[in-house]
């Protein structure tokens, strides 16, 4: 799972939460009906913001929404869905993206796809969502060729010897303002089209350079390529443009014409600046925030052996708590963790309430201008 908005859940209302759950496994569900199970593993936090747009647009009714069965990544319990062109427009595009990034990897000879018959068999599977991506994206009036032109022109750019980092953000600021606006013809509403490429813009160049200011270390030890070393840029000025970028989403939103915008919002206007006090280590715009949230049990705690850590460790994945519980206990040490979906950032010590009985900032509720 990977993306840049990651709601955490002290943040959202049950409302909110039910919502945002109901888009993440909307897109999954979207997968795989239209390319097969494997395809699952391409579900992402940001894919569904594509979903989230459509429906944000759409004049609600009960097409939106459908009845799915019981999935281990929610206790096994049935949960309503999203559904429709949104689900599906956003399925198309986190496969193609997908497919470029297996593409990235097998041509950095990453990790275990070093080896050549693991890459052989992935570029075989990266061929088959990318080609079928494009399909279900022409089948939806959306040609995932911008994707594909944004991925080939940023490889070239990472080997030009460019200096300045918002020339390397342009391909994903393209490609990302591409499937936004797409989101305004599927729900029937063209003059929305603009505003929205320009917050999908904003919001590309804002997840380039989140990933590259979390991979920057990584990629340092590596020895891989990565924009803000490579420009030589500072992280103050890297901070800069992400504030900006956030600003700048808030301000296009106001645009566009939703008939039901809290959800978007949440995730467009507040989670975004989350995402950036997330990634630069800071909370309210400077302080610094431990990224620590569970005490430490005592040492003196006994330990489990090896197979019966195995075996607790297979009963909390076959109960979905090491994905979604909060908190779940590991299974050798005993220690308190979040599960994988559940990453707190935040010190909230509400549950988000103020939000899901009103018009989301216009009630006054929300400390914010948009």
């Amino acid at each position: 799972m990977f993306g840049i908005v990651r709601p955490c859940q002290h943040r959202l209302s049950e409302g909110m939460r039910t919502q945002w759950m109901a888009h993440l496994c909307g897109l999954c569900l979207a997968l795989r009906d239209d390319h097969g199970q494997l395809a699952r593993v391409a579900t992402n936090y940001d894919g569904l913001i594509v979903s989230v747009l459509t429906e944000a647009q759409s004049d609600q009714s009960g097409q939106w929404r459908r009845t799915a069965g019981p999935c281990p990544l929610r206790g096994m319990r049935t949960a309503s869905v999203a559904q429709g062109e949104g689900a599906r427009l956003a399925a198309a595009v986190s496969l193609v993206l997908a497919s470029a990034k297996v593409s990235d990897h097998i041509a950095d000879r990453d990790g275990i796809l070093a080896r050549r018959p693991v890459a052989v068999a992935a570029r075989k599977v990266a061929a088959g969502w990318d080609r079928k991506g494009a399909l279900a994206g022409l089948d939806l009036g959306f040609d995932t060729a911008v994707l594909v032109d944004a991925v080939t022109r940023q490889t070239a750019l990472e080997t030009s010897g460019v200096h300045n980092v918002l020339t390397v953000t342009e391909p994903t600021e393209t490609a990302t303002a591409a499937a936004f606006a797409h989101t305004a013809v599927l729900a029937g509403r063209p003059q929305n089209q603009a505003a929205l490429a320009e917050a999908g813009r904003l919001f590309g160049r804002l997840a380039h350079l989140l990933d590259a200011v979390e991979d920057q270390t990584a990629d340092l030890i590596a020895g891989a390529w990565n924009p803000i070393t490579a420009t030589d840029t500072d992280l103050v000025t890297v901070r800069r443009w992400c504030d900006d970028a956030v600003t700048g989403v808030r301000l296009a939103l106001q645009d566009v014409d939703f008939v039901d915008k809290k959800l978007a919002h949440i995730l467009l206007a507040h989670e975004l600046e989350h995402s950036v006090d997330r990634v630069f280590g800071t909370h309210n715009h400077g302080a610094h925030v431990s990224n620590q949230p569970w005490i430490k049990p005592p040492d003196q705690r006994p330990r489990r052996g090896l197979v019966e850590g195995c075996a607790v460790w297979l009963g909390l994945c076959c109960t979905c708590q090491i994905c979604c519980a909060d908190p779940y206990h590991d299974p050798w040490s005993g220690q308190p963790k979040q599960g994988w979906c559940r990453d707190c950032d935040c010190d909230c010590c509400c549950d988000g309430d103020c939000c899901d009985g009103c018009d989301c900032c216009d009630g006054g509720c929300c400390d914010c201008n948009c």
